[in-house]
């Protein structure tokens, strides 16, 4: 099997998670970090914790910034992507997310998987209870995971990525919960969103050095 899928059903939605083996298989042959990911990514199969994904904060509803340093980009490849995915699979999906993931994971070489559930501890960061106003955990699912130039991008689709205020926060959080959940430093990653015209990029920076969120909560 190329592509071995299970639906995850957690509150909000049906979350049909996908994996390319042997694009995955072949990624995780240069660098001895990337073999924690597979395992990580196979696991979730059987051992994905279901009940964390109801009580909690998500990824994709967090209203705060972080001031990640984010660069547009126009005709990046992803935005091809997407915008032939809309196209090519207009008939077969009704979920734009859907038309877009499901054409990166069979046409882009760099993509391995889509909608990887994750997520992250109260003890995980320091400040978590004042930062999300919760004990429960933050969890989410990243929309695309690939691999390009020895790093493991997050990325996360957005029709109208250039009018997004949080989306750079939303997908920090979705590198942080991985590498939490992997032991895979935050350097070895780069994050972006995207729709079919513009993608935004920025390296994640350790949390500890993001003294912004101090200045942050007032208004979260």
């Amino acid at each position: 099997m190329v592509v071995k899928f299970t639906k995850l059903e957690h509150p909000g939605g049906v979350y049909v998670y996908r994996v390319h083996n042997e694009k995955l298989n072949k990624f995780c042959n240069f660098d001895p970090e990337f073999i924690k990911l597979k395992k990580y990514v196979y696991s979730m199969f059987e051992e994905c914790p279901n009940d964390y994904f109801g009580s909690g904060p998500r990824g994709s509803c967090l209203k705060f910034k972080t001031n990640n340093h984010i660069i547009e980009l126009k005709g990046h490849q992803v935005c091809n992507f997407a915008k032939n995915g809309l196209e090519v699979n207009s008939m077969r999906f009704k979920n734009n997310h859907s038309k877009v993931q499901l054409f990166m994971l069979e046409n882009d070489d760099n993509t391995v998987a889509v909608e990887v559930p994750v997520w992250m501890q109260t003890d995980e960061i320091p400040g978590y209870q004042k930062l999300f106003e919760s004990d429960a955990p933050l969890t989410g699912h990243i929309d695309v995971l690939g691999f390009d130039n020895d790093k493991i991008w997050v990325w996360d689709y957005k029709p109208n990525a250039h009018k997004e205020k949080y989306a750079d926060t939303q997908v920090y959080f979705y590198s942080m919960m991985l590498s939490k959940r992997t032991g895979i430093p935050l350097d070895k990653f780069m994050c972006g969103y995207f729709d079919a015209q513009r993608a935004y990029i920025f390296k994640p920076e350790p949390f500890e050095n993001k003294k912004i969120f101090n200045a942050s909560l007032a208004s979260y």
